[in-house]
């Protein structure tokens, strides 16, 4: 089953994309809710190139490393990359997609995924929206500064 999210930011299409893509902005917005972190973010943005994030819940009870590798990227346009298995690092399969739909000074961001079996769609949905509304108030705060 595939999931998309979106989110509308009104801010230059260079801001947004610098803020999806660069590690020391992914620390700051990539977590679905405020008991959780993002403590380290590694990117290697280019077809072939890996990422990876580690998520860990604020009071250290759990923690888990989100990574993949980029399939195709097209700079203030789309970012596509294949998921990597929470075990053992390999890909799994899963594809995500994140489109940059800029309509003058506002940028539409969307981020359609396959979704995982382990948790209920409803629940994957919520959280990937949470992130990218983060991500959203974290481009007005830039914006604003």
């Amino acid at each position: 089953m595939r999931i998309t999210v979106a989110a509308r930011i009104e801010a230059p299409a260079e801001l947004v994309w610098q803020a999806y893509t660069t590690p020391q902005d992914i620390l700051q917005w990539n977590a679905a809710s405020d008991d959780w972190q993002t403590t380290s973010s590694t990117v290697d943005l280019r077809v072939g190139g890996r990422f990876k994030s580690r998520m860990e819940a604020r009071d250290g009870s759990f923690g888990f490393d989100f990574e993949g590798v980029y399939t195709r990227v097209d700079p203030f346009t789309a970012i596509h990359y294949r998921l990597a298995g929470e075990a053992d690092g390999d890909l799994d399969g899963r594809t995500v997609d994140v489109l940059f739909d800029v309509q003058g000074p506002v940028v539409t961001v969307s981020v359609s995924f396959d979704a995982e079996d382990t948790h209920p769609v409803e629940m994957q949905r919520d959280g990937w929206q949470a992130i990218l509304d983060r991500f959203a108030r974290h481009v007005a705060h830039l914006r604003a500064a």
